[in-house]
């Protein structure tokens, strides 16, 4: 059964805590994350995840850290917008070609995604080369050393992002290429990259 985008980032979120910690998280813990305001909320999405068949719930009561993911849930992926390209390189024009492209679950976490193309090398020291798909989570704001999508009088680029005293240092991955610095009024922040895909053939 299909699950809406709000039940899909919960479920991705329960996945990624179990890979990491090999336990399930508290309904503290899932509160505290998805800004719920009572346990009903926690009991209610977890109810329709396991009518719907993607999670096992515990028949005791007092095992609430035992939510088993039925399948593994790569099996099960997640739709982002694909916009097109973005530079890995010098700037290059921004365009919304809007497409839509499946994303594993364990890249997606609370708050809207999307996804560009890479398009040149200079973020290859990185593991980020042309033609490797970067899923972006959006948000307009980073914290230094945090890689992301910038525009730049409307020409997007990824870098990473540092801020500077007087001005934003955009810095590549490539011993051989350059910083861009541009001062903070000419550039915005369009999200963070939280996930690389490449494709073989």
């Amino acid at each position: 059964m299909k699950l809406t985008d709000k039940q899909k980032t919960f479920l991705a979120y329960i996945y990624r805590y179990i890979e990491e910690w090999g336990r399930s998280p508290s309904f503290d813990e899932i509160c505290a994350e998805f800004k719920f305001g009572s346990y009903n909320t926690v009991t209610t999405y977890l109810r329709v995840l396991e009518r719907k068949g993607y999670i096992r719930l515990p028949k005791e009561k007092n095992r609430k850290r035992a939510i088993e993911v039925i399948s593994p849930v790569e099996t099960r992926r997640f739709e982002c917008p694909l916009l097109g390209k973005v530079a890995a390189g010098k700037p290059i024009e921004a365009v919304e070609d809007i497409n839509a492209i499946e994303v594993p679950p364990s890249m997606v976490g609370t708050g809207d995604h999307f996804v560009l193309q890479v398009n040149g090398d200079s973020m290859q020291e990185d593991g980020i080369v042309e033609g490797d798909f970067v899923v972006v989570r959006k948000q307009p704001t980073a914290e230094n050393g945090e890689t992301v999508v910038a525009l730049i009088n409307n020409e997007a680029t990824i870098k990473k992002y540092y801020k500077k005293k007087d001005h934003i240092e955009l810095r590549p991955a490539h011993a051989g290429m350059a910083s861009i610095r541009v001062k903070e009024g000419d550039l915005r922040i369009e999200g963070r990259v939280v996930g690389v895909m490449r494709y073989y053939r």
